[in-house]
């Protein structure tokens, strides 16, 4: 997602920089590339290394393995500062004067939580009791889960409960002993994990097996509300958890009724007030919002999103419907899925077919690789391909068709000089993305 022309992964490696000389990135294996093609265009960032992760994990074996990798590396003593990719924060002045009394209470043997001081009272974060407001860092009393609207409202009274930001810091011996003691299933496996790993050039990858046998769940429930020396820092910058709608609507300019639109020029409020409408359909349209108040809809090639602002939280909720149902594409890849080579997005699909726009970089190629259940028609629509079919090859232009029988070993690559696209029919009696039987990669994927 990009909020002021960069995606927010760029923001938070240049923040990164404002006090730190390197960053240790955590992420899914398949987005490694697109997330190394973004560094080549955040000339501010640190120096990085990888955690690549087979599947998602939660965040407690994010930070176990992220740990014991600083602690080869660095020692106990290093200091660790735990940023999240989907957070857009203002003012790095502030920033860095809360990172440095962070730093100081890490020092001294304390684990730290960034606290937001709420504007609203939001129900979608969990809170942190102190004993009274203030701006300097004081001990934390308690951790508290997300509440209902009344609680909500009774906390921003009170002044002491603060957003839990989901920031934290802390040297690299404290929080390994606290996870030892705290989380010793997390800790132990976490250690498995990295018995298998490989690690090449700054990147380290882990084996799948051993990597999912780490217990999935988050380092505020497996470490943070546990332990006793915890200090919260007051946050004297502007924040934004950008992992709710409501959230994503706030960052966008609006109009004088509070309504704003990102993706499409077709977009018409009438009578509408503080709603915000979000396309990334593959075809065009238009969308009108008429009367209503507080909405978001969101409009992807794959699903539409009506909700109440207020309740855009709630989504995780038809995720779980989801996956109950064992709709797991929906739930496991996005509209556009990124690979090393490119992208591709599922245009229609029907029994028997389906249709996909695949798109290819400049000097990069696809796998060669078959299928057991299907057979595939390519037409090439902007670029030069090579397309290999057999031990044949065959340069590909705009207008030009090529056709892959089931069971042939096949590769494409982008031999030209500008982004290559191509319409691909899929025909056959299984479309997943698993029968994929690969014989060469560049990439190093199996």
């Amino acid at each position: 997602m990009e909020v002021a022309g960069k995606p927010l992964l760029a923001h938070a490696l240049e923040r990164a920089a404002l006090v730190a000389q390197e960053a240790l990135i955590v992420t899914n294996q398949d987005l490694y590339f697109l997330t190394e093609s973004l560094l080549e265009n955040t000339p501010k960032a640190p120096k990085v290394s990888y955690l690549l992760e087979p599947k998602g994990r939660n965040t407690a074996p994010a930070v176990a393995l992220a740990v014991r990798h600083i602690q080869k590396s660095h020692g106990d003593h290093a200091i660790c500062l735990v940023l999240a990719a989907d957070h857009l924060i203002s003012d790095d002045a502030a920033f860095e004067i809360a990172v440095g009394q962070a730093a100081e209470q890490a020092e001294a043997g304390n684990l730290v939580v960034f606290g937001i001081r709420p504007t609203s009272p939001e129900t979608g974060y969990g809170y942190l009791e102190v004993a009274a407001t203030g701006d300097t860092p004081q001990t934390l009393k308690s951790f508290v889960e997300k509440p209902d609207r009344c609680t909500a409202e009774t906390y921003l009274a009170e002044g002491r409960y603060y957003w839990n930001s989901g920031m934290f810091c802390f040297t690299v011996g404290v929080i390994a002993q606290n996870m030892a003691a705290y989380a010793g299933d997390v800790w132990d496996a976490s250690e498995a994990a990295f018995t298998e790993a490989l690690e090449e050039a700054g990147v380290t990858r882990f084996a799948e097996d051993s990597f999912i046998a780490q217990p999935n769940i988050s380092i505020d429930y497996a470490v943070m509300e546990k332990a006793e020396r915890i200090s919260m820092v007051p946050a004297g910058f502007g924040w934004s958890d950008v992992g709710s709608w409501d959230a994503v609507a706030g960052v966008h300019a609006a109009d004088e009724n509070g309504n704003s639109s990102v993706g499409g020029e077709k977009v018409y409020f009438v009578e509408a007030q503080n709603t915000h409408v979000e396309i990334t359909s593959h075809t065009e349209k238009v969308i009108a919002a008429i009367g209503v108040n507080n909405m978001v809809i969101i409009d992807t090639p794959d699903a539409l999103l009506v909700t109440d602002r207020a309740k855009s939280q709630d989504v995780k909720l038809v995720v779980e419907g989801l996956r109950v149902v064992a709709e797991s594409e929906l739930t496991e890849l996005p509209a556009i899925v990124h690979r090393p080579w490119g992208t591709y997005a599922t245009l229609k699909q029907e029994e028997g077919y389906q249709i996909k726009r695949i798109t290819v970089a400049p000097g990069q190629k696809l796998s060669l690789q078959y299928h057991h259940k299907r057979a595939e028609h390519w037409v090439v629509t902007q670029g030069q391909a090579m397309v290999q079919i057999g031990e044949e090859e065959f340069e590909t232009g705009p207008g030009e068709y090529r056709y892959i029988p089931l069971g042939e070993k096949h590769r494409l690559a982008n031999v030209g000089e500008t982004e290559l696209v191509l319409v691909e029919v899929q025909v056959g009696s299984y479309l997943g993305e698993d029968d994929i039987v690969r014989l060469d990669d560049v990439y190093g994927r199996d």
